[in-house]
């Protein structure tokens, strides 16, 4: 790993997602960049993309913690929902759930949807830098697999005939919103060395 001793110092990623900590070790440890849970998020704000979401959260946290930071946040944007449950897709899964989506596209003929992760990086004194990373896919007619979280049993990534709850952590990993976004920020962060 180049450069400096804080590169040598794991990473802070904010969050109390065990789902979203396991995918950020898998898919960061491969650049060599170590992941440490920091459960200090702070305040999630409301925002139409998961950028600002990301971007704001990362900056309380990174002031809680006195170091540089990760926050990551997700969405769900469904075609023929006009992109709902989009940046309220945590929201939307803890008050309908994946039955509910899966109801609410009873009858369409389109099911695509595209996932996309905005992982912002800040330190305490700066200002949040932002990777987005997307999976384009469909939306299952049932839920399948009891892997990963939140939607994952409902998503088939294009290409594919196996939902996100059905593959395994390194198979997600290869082809995940939230891998796409990490790997941006790894190569980004190891650039700077």
């Amino acid at each position: 790993m180049p450069g400096s001793s804080s590169r040598a110092r794991p990473v802070l990623f904010a969050t109390s997602n065990r789902g979203k900590l396991e995918e950020a070790r898998e898919v960061l440890g491969r650049f060599g960049i170590q992941v440490e849970q920091f459960d200090g998020k702070g305040i999630e704000i409301q925002a139409d993309t998961t950028g600002e979401v990301a971007a704001f959260a990362s900056r309380g946290a990174a002031r809680a913690a006195r170091r540089p930071v990760l926050v990551e946040d997700a969405g769900l944007f469904v075609d023929a929902l006009g992109g709902f449950p989009g940046p309220y897709s945590a929201y939307v899964f803890k008050t309908i759930g994946v039955g509910g989506l899966v109801r609410l596209l009873e009858g369409e003929s389109s099911r695509a949807a595209v996932f996309v992760s905005s992982l912002a990086y800040c330190e305490p004194s700066g200002d949040p830098t932002t990777f987005e990373g997307t999976a384009r896919g469909t939306i299952a007619e049932r839920p399948r697999g009891g892997g990963g979280f939140g939607f994952d049993p409902v998503f088939v990534p294009r290409g594919g005939a196996r939902t996100f709850g059905e593959l395994t952590l390194e198979q997600k990993g290869a082809v995940s919103h939230r891998a796409d976004s990490m790997k941006k920020f790894a190569r980004w962060y190891l650039s700077r060395g």
